[in-house]
């Protein structure tokens, strides 16, 4: 199923928030659910979720409501989450580890395919079952797997050179975490700065945010 206009990145961002509000109505038996019901357990308005979708084409029935185990089939299809998604990570630091673990415990789709790190003292050390290779072989890899989403977890100073590698290895999306920002053509990148969310928190904890409360 194709979008039949242009689907801005944002609705793309919500869908698998539904999806997961989907699974857990399965898990709770629910068959048939609603809009508004959809709406409440995932914080945006019926209308939104309405919009959405509709992107995608038409789903449910007037009167009715969404069929939940349908629904969650068709956006499993348009997210492309048909089957485990394998997904290379390059820098096997503390945050590298913990996204390693925390995909190997809690992700049914996504899951950690390779690791890289240039630091030898940690090539061969294996996280969770997963071994760490130097970044030399990072390319051959990536291609060998048939890896379409690269994960960047290194300093600043080594982001761009990482995410170059991994775009040349003919990776198509990135989740950067470090802290500048990535961009390339026909390459779909999500910036992910923990220092300046951590600072923008603050004004709402402890700053002007916080005095109107």
């Amino acid at each position: 199923m194709k979008p039949q206009r242009k689907v801005p990145a944002v609705a793309v961002r919500r869908l698998p928030l539904y999806l997961r509000v989907l699974e857990d109505l399965a898990r709770e038996g629910v068959e048939v659910t609603s809009s508004a019901d959809l709406a409440r357990r995932s914080g945006y308005s019926s209308e939104q979720i309405r919009k959405d979708l509709a992107y995608f084409g038409a789903f449910g029935t007037r009167g009715l409501g969404y069929d939940v185990g349908q629904l969650s089939q068709q956006l499993r299809r348009i997210l492309g989450l048909t089957g485990p998604v394998p997904v290379a990570l390059v820098g096997a630091g503390n945050l590298g580890t913990a996204l390693i673990h925390y995909t190997s415990r809690n992700s049914r789709d996504a899951f950690v395919a390779a690791v890289f790190d240039q630091d030898l003292g940690k090539v061969g050390q294996e996280i969770a079952g997963v071994t760490v290779q130097p970044v030399s072989e990072l390319s051959a890899t990536v291609k060998e797997l048939g890896v379409r989403i690269g994960v960047i977890a290194v300093p600043e100073e080594s982001a761009r050179e990482v995410f170059d590698q991994l775009c040349d290895a003919q990776v198509t999306a990135v989740l950067n975490f470090a802290p500048t920002k990535l961009e390339r053509r026909q390459v779909s990148v999500q910036n992910v700065d923990l220092t300046t969310e951590l600072q923008s928190l603050a004004y709402f904890a402890l700053g002007a945010g916080a005095e109107r409360h």
